[in-house]
């Protein structure tokens, strides 16, 4: 059985949305796209790039796959993240996209075949960004880890990891790494 493990750059005060680009999600009016820029440095990309080294499929919702596919397969630079990203499973929670997906290795499931997956694939199940998804794993209790890279940084809103609402969970600190830029990566372990 495999673990479902959501790894998110997150503010101060939770935000989750659009950490990478202006224009990746302006949902709700959202302004503050690319947020997390600023706070990169060679400890974090070392850390991501140890997670991402360990392979692994990957579980999307639809707007960051959609993200992700019109992105990461044009990539021909010697980014460690590229050819991680274009060979591992994808599985692609969506009620609107229709097959074939496009991007190589890439597989339609609806939010009921989660479970499956989980039961069915060893090892991690990677979740990036993907909000709506994971409040859906959240609501079935089906994260068993999160990475978090908690950045210092207040917005005010966006939209949250932890919503009003959500269930009551404990989880472990199992690991932190502090970067240069004031980022805490710190890795959570679901406490059952």
């Amino acid at each position: 059985m495999g673990r479902i493990v959501v790894i998110e750059n997150v503010t101060l005060d939770g935000v989750m949305q659009a950490p990478a680009a202006p224009e990746e999600d302006t949902r709700g009016g959202f302004r503050h796209g690319r947020w997390a820029a600023p706070y990169s440095d060679e400890v974090a990309m070392r850390e991501m790039g140890e997670g991402m080294a360990k392979g692994g499929p990957l579980l999307f919702g639809r707007h960051t796959y959609q993200q992700f596919e019109g992105f990461w397969p044009k990539q021909t630079d010697d980014n460690p993240f590229t050819p991680v990203l274009n060979a591992a499973t994808k599985y692609v929670v969506s009620t609107t996209l229709t097959e074939p997906l496009t991007w190589e290795n890439s597989v339609l499931i609806a939010g009921g075949e989660i479970a499956a997956v989980k039961e069915r694939e060893p090892g991690d199940i990677g979740v990036l960004g993907s909000g709506e998804l994971v409040q859906t794993l959240l609501r079935h209790d089906l994260v068993d880890q999160f990475v978090l890279s908690i950045h210092p940084l207040v917005l005010g809103e966006g939209a949250r990891l932890f919503r009003d609402g959500a269930q009551l969970a404990a989880y472990r600190l199992v690991k932190s790494v502090p970067t240069t830029t004031g980022v805490i990566i710190a890795t959570y372990d679901r406490v059952r």
